[in-house]
């Protein structure tokens, strides 16, 4: 079970398995091929299997609950292009500009149903609800951000709930339902659920800052989108708490321009530190994932957390 490179193994696993699931129907199994022919990073699904790796007698049920989370993200991902309108995903065309934004709403409905199909069939109703509450929490962030759209007026506590409901949710969700299906001791289940909590907003930061790049081909989507979109995320926010009235002005116009400069906005929010200060938010995110990660006694899991704490920070797309 030791094996460095078992998780990997299992999350190839759970691929085929979420595979396995897929209908007969021809319209849903065009659907799911297509949104699942570019792999993700598969973060939250392995954490889900880390936390669940202490307790060998349950794979079967810890595949299935790692697929549970990897649908549940997929489908949060599908119902996000819909709302952004986003063209483009991991690097390929959205389902929604492929078929309808109809079709993206509703293969997402799709996977959410068939993920909670998947819980209830695991039986264990601690994992039931914390999955249950953390679907509720990532609705509730997405409701949140879009109240905040070209709000300079929102505080930094308030982005910081975004991050937590829209991303760090699911990964502590991940690692809570894990320890919990392992029947884990509350310590445990504590130390590694506030360390993806962390590791999770981190990530989101992390996304935010890869938003303000210049090279939309290396992350897999289009750039500036955020602000192209109105979102008032982290570089923006201390940039503009930075700025002067003039410039205050100037990003002001920014927030909501299809047709932005670049370049020119890019320059603004470096140089009145935007980038600089987010990126001193995402160190305070991972010295706090650091913490709880050393706090872990098995020393495999805590190795392998502190990778992925790494990871999420060092990053390219």
């Amino acid at each position: 079970m030791k094996n460095k490179n078992f998780i990997e193994k299992e999350l190839l696993l759970v691929k085929n398995f979420i595979k396995d699931e897929i209908i007969e129907e021809r319209s849903i199994k065009d659907l799911y091929r297509y949104i699942f022919q570019s792999d993700g990073k598969g973060l939250r699904a392995k954490l889900s299997l880390l936390s669940s790796s202490k307790n060998k007698r349950i794979n079967k049920k810890r595949l299935e609950l790692s697929a549970v989370i990897e649908l549940l993200h997929t489908a949060t991902l599908v119902h996000d292009d819909v709302v952004d309108n986003s063209s483009v995903r991991r690097g390929v065309t959205s389902v929604n500009k492929v078929w309808s934004n109809s079709h993206g709403v509703l293969i997402g409905d799709y996977i959410y149903s068939k993920a909670f199909v998947l819980m209830v069939q695991i039986g264990k109703q601690d994992i039931l609800s914390e999955l249950a509450h953390a679907t509720n929490d990532i609705s509730k962030g997405e409701l949140i951000q879009l109240d905040a759209l070209n709000n300079t007026k929102i505080k930094l506590n308030d982005l910081e709930n975004i991050s937590y409901y829209k991303t760090g949710r699911l990964f502590e969700a991940a690692a809570k339902s894990g320890a919990l299906l392992a029947n884990s001791d509350n310590q445990f289940i504590k130390n590694i659920s506030e360390c993806a909590k962390n590791l999770g907003i981190l990530f989101q930061i992390k996304d935010d800052l890869l938003d303000y790049s210049t090279d939309s081909k290396k992350i897999g989507k289009p750039v500036f989108q955020d602000l192209k979109e109105g979102k008032v995320t982290y570089p923006f926010y201390f940039a503009y708490k930075n700025a002067n009235k003039a410039e205050k002005l100037n990003l002001e116009s920014f927030l909501g321009k299809s047709n932005l400069n670049e370049k020119v906005a890019y320059e603004l929010i470096e140089k009145l530190g935007g980038i600089e200060n987010t990126e001193l938010l995402a160190a305070t995110y991972l010295k706090e994932a650091t913490h709880k990660a050393n706090l872990i006694k098995d020393e495999y899991i805590k190795q392998e957390m502190l990778k992925l704490i790494i990871l999420a920070l060092n990053r390219k797309k």
